[in-house]
């Protein structure tokens, strides 16, 4: 017998449940307070709200960028304190 997760089953069913409100349920939207913001976290807000798909390719290439820039910093920080990454010796005995 095939047996599903009940989250797999939740989350296949929920979205007719939520249709099931009928034609008198309105549309949610979520919108950012971006009025104490300023510079690019005010951007970057703006976008979230008028553009979702802008914010989201944004998104994709930001953090990628970041994770590849963060990892090099850090390989250079740990290659400048003497721990050898490229190496695969091991220090224990």
């Amino acid at each position: 017998m095939l047996r599903f997760p009940r989250g797999l089953i939740t989350a296949l069913l929920l979205p007719g449940v939520v249709s099931a409100a009928g034609e008198g349920g309105e549309a949610i939207v979520f919108v950012a307070d971006s009025r104490s913001l300023s510079g690019v976290a005010a951007w970057f807000t703006n976008l979230y709200n008028e553009s979702p798909f802008y914010f989201t390719l944004l998104t994709v290439f930001i953090v990628p960028t970041m994770g590849l820039i963060l990892g090099k910093l850090t390989g250079s920080v740990m290659a400048r304190s003497g721990i050898d990454l490229k190496s695969r010796v091991l220090a224990e005995h």
